[in-house]
C-alpha cells in the first residue's frame, strides 16, 4: 500500500507533527504546575497513593495521569518539559487514532475516517490539550478507546466478552484520570445517540457482556478512591465537601454558555457549524444514519454539559470528538461535490478558507509590525514561518479558484503544522519579563545563612514547581502556625503585607527581595509575585 493510501499511518505522522514537535516551547501554566509538582512529590516523597501538592493532601483528582507523568519523569528527567508533557501528547494521539477507528467502524469509509481524524487533530482544544500537561485529554482518550470497544460489543458477534472486559478496564482508567467527567460528557451522550439512531438492536445477545463491563469498570474506578477514603477518611471528607460545593457555586454560568461550542474547534469553526445543519446535510451525506448518530452525540454532549452549573471553555473538549466526526461528513461531501456546487453553497466555503488564506498572506507584514522590537531575536523562525504561511495562503486561493477543494483542506492542516514547527519557537523569545526573578533565588540567601522558608498564607503552584520542593504554609485554614525558628524567611504577596506585619508585630521584619515569576512582561499577576522578608523574633534582650 502506498503511503498516500495508508490513512492510519499518515494520521499518526500528522499526530507526531501536531502533538510532539516543540512540546517544550510554552512556559508551564497553573494547571500543569499543580500536576507536575504532584508527580514530583510522588517520586521525591514517595506519595504514590496518598497524593500531595506542596506536601498537602490532593485527592481532588484521581492519580492515573500523575502516575504516567511521574514514570515519564523517572525515564527522561524531572526538568524536561518534553518528558512532562509526553503523556498528554500520547493521549492526544490515541484520541485521534480511535476517533478515526470509530469513524471507520460505523461507516466503513476510510477517507471519511481520515478526514475526521485530521479535523480532530487540528481542532483547537484537542490540539491544545494534547500539548498541555493537564488531565482532560487523559480521561477522554481512555473513554474514546472504551467507546470503540463498546461499539464492537453492540455490533459484532465475535469477542463480545473480550471487548467488554477491555472496555470496562478503559472506562475505569478514564475515571482514574478525572473522575466521572468523561462518563457524563462523552459516554452518556454516545449511549443516548446510539439508542436514538440504532435502537440497541439485538440487546438480548449482549446484555451479559455489558453487565460484566460495568462490574469491571466499577472495580477499577473505585479502587484508588476507596483505598484513600479508608486510610485517610478525614482529608477525603474535607476535600469532597469542598469540591461538591464548587460544582454548585464556582464558575457558575448560564445554561446557554456553551452554545458557541463550535468556536472551540478553532480553524474548523464554520465547517463545524455547517455540519450541524441537519436539514441542509441530511440528503447530501454518504451515510445518513452515521451522520444522525454523530449529530445526536454532539448535541447530547453539549446539552448535558449545559445542565451542570459550573462551566469552563475547556470542559467542551469531549464535544469536539463527536463534532470532528460530524464535521467530517460535511468535508467529505465537499470532497465529492465542491466543483459542482452552486454559488450559494460555495460562499460559506470561500469565506472560511479565504479568511485562513488572508491570515497567511498578511502574517509577514503584521508580524513585522507586532514583533518589531523582538525581530532580531526571532528573525530565522519568523522568516520561515512567514514563507510557509504566505505560500499556503497563495495555494489555498489558487485551488479555490480552480474549484479543487481537497488540496484546500490538506493545506489548512499544513497551516497548523507550520505554526507548530516554526511559529512556536518564537514564543519563548517574545514578551519575556525583563524583571523575572525565580523563586530559586531564595536558596542563595539560605546558603549564606541557613534558615527555613515559609509561605504566609496560601501557595502558588507555579512557584512550588519552580522551587523544586514544598514550601510550608503558615496559615492552616483556621490559624497561623508560628515557626519555631528564631530567624526565618517568609514569602507574602503585596496584598498580604498589612496582615503579615500585624501577625508578626512583635518581631523584626526586613524586606530583602522581590520574587517576580510573571513570564510575560506586559502582565502582572499578583499570585506570581512575592515579597521576600527576613523575620527575626525579638528576645528579652532586644
Amino acid at each position: 500500500m502506498k503511503l498516500k493510501d495508508n490513512y492510519l499511518l499518515l494520521l499518526i505522522l500528522v499526530c507526531i507533527a501536531i502533538f510532539f514537535v516543540n512540546l517544550d516551547a510554552i512556559y508551564v501554566n497553573i494547571m500543569e504546575a499543580r500536576n507536575f509538582a504532584e508527580a514530583r512529590e510522588m517520586i521525591n516523597l514517595n506519595h504514590w497513593i496518598f497524593t500531595t501538592l506542596n506536601d498537602e493532601p490532593r485527592y481532588e483528582k484521581p492519580p492515573l495521569p500523575t502516575w504516567l507523568t511521574a514514570i515519564s519523569m523517572l525515564l527522561f528527567g524531572m526538568k524536561s518539559l518534553f518528558a512532562l508533557r509526553l503523556p498528554a501528547a500520547i493521549m492526544g494521539t490515541l484520541t485521534v487514532i480511535f476517533t478515526y477507528k470509530l469513524g471507520l467502524k460505523f461507516t466503513a469509509h476510510r477517507k471519511f475516517a481520515f478526514i475526521s481524524g485530521l479535523i480532530a487533530t487540528t481542532s483547537f482544544y484537542i490540539l491544545y490539550s494534547g500539548r498541555d500537561g493537564q488531565w482532560d485529554i487523559h480521561t477522554h482518550a481512555w473513554m474514546i478507546m472504551a467507546i470503540y470497544g463498546l461499539y464492537k460489543v453492540f455490533t459484532e458477534e465475535s469477542d463480545r466478552y473480550k471487548n467488554a472486559i477491555i472496555s470496562g478496564i478503559l472506562i475505569g482508567f478514564s475515571f482514574l484520570s478525572k473522575g466521572p467527567v468523561s462518563m457524563y460528557a462523552l459516554l452518556l451522550p454516545f449511549l443516548i445517540a446510539y439508542g436514538v439512531v440504532y435502537r440497541y438492536r439485538g440487546f438480548s445477545r449482549y446484555w451479559k457482556p455489558l453487565i460484566l463491563m460495568l462490574i469491571i469498570a466499577f472495580i477499577v474506578s473505585a479502587s484508588w478512591s476507596l483505598y484513600v477514603y479508608f486510610f485517610d477518611t478525614h482529608a477525603v471528607s474535607e476535600i469532597t465537601e469542598k469540591e461538591t460545593g464548587r460544582w454548585l457555586d464556582y464558575n457558575v454560568r448560564p445554561f446557554y454558555y456553551y452554545w458557541s461550542f463550535v468556536i472551540q474547534s478553532g480553524i474548523w469553526t464554520i465547517p463545524a457549524f455547517v455540519g450541524l445543519l441537519y436539514p441542509y446535510l441530511k440528503n447530501r451525506v454518504f451515510n445518513k444514519p452515521g451522520y444522525k448518530f454523530t449529530l445526536w452525540w454532539t448535541l447530547a454532549s453539549v446539552i448535558l454539559l449545559s445542565i451542570i452549573p459550573e462551566k469552563k471553555s475547556r470542559y467542551l473538549l469531549p464535544v469536539l470528538i463527536p463534532m470532528a466526526l460530524n464535521t467530517g461528513f460535511y468535508i467529505e461531501y465537499l470532497f465529492r461535490r465542491f466543483d459542482m456546487l452552486p454559488g450559494k453553497e460555495k460562499w460559506v466555503v470561500y469565506f472560511n478558507f479565504i479568511l485562513i488564506a488572508i491570515i497567511g498572506l498578511i502574517f509577514p507584514i503584521a508580524g513585522i509590525i507586532y514583533f518589531q522590537d523582538e525581530l532580531l531575536n526571532i528573525w530565522p523562525w519568523f522568516l520561515v514561518t512567514s514563507v510557509c504561511l504566505f505560500s499556503i495562503g497563495v495555494l489555498i486561493l489558487y485551488y479555490l479558484k480552480i474549484n479543487r477543494f481537497k488540496p484546500v483542506f490538506y493545506l489548512t492542516v499544513w497551516f497548523i503544522i507550520s505554526i507548530i514547527f516554526f511559529g512556536l519557537p518564537m514564543a519563548r523569545k517574545i514578551e519575556s519579563n525583563p524583571d523575572y526573578t525565580s523563586i530559586r533565588k531564595v536558596d542563595s540567601y539560605i546558603e549564606k545563612d541557613p534558615m527555613p522558608l515559609y509561605e504566609f498564607k496560601g501557595f502558588t503552584p507555579e512557584i512550588i514547581w519552580e522551587y523544586g520542593k514544598p514550601i510550608k504554609v503558615l496559615w492552616n485554614g483556621e490559624e497561623f502556625e508560628m515557626p519555631a525558628s528564631r530567624r526565618f524567611l517568609l514569602l507574602a504577596t503585596e496584598g498580604q503585607e498589612k496582615e503579615m506585619r500585624e501577625v508578626f508585630s512583635g518581631s523584626q521584619i526586613e524586606k530583602i527581595d522581590e520574587i517576580d515569576m510573571n513570564p510575560v512582561g506586559n502582565t502582572h499577576k499578583e499570585r506570581l509575585f512575592r515579597d521576600l522578608y527576613l523575620i527575626t523574633k525579638k528576645t528579652e534582650n532586644d
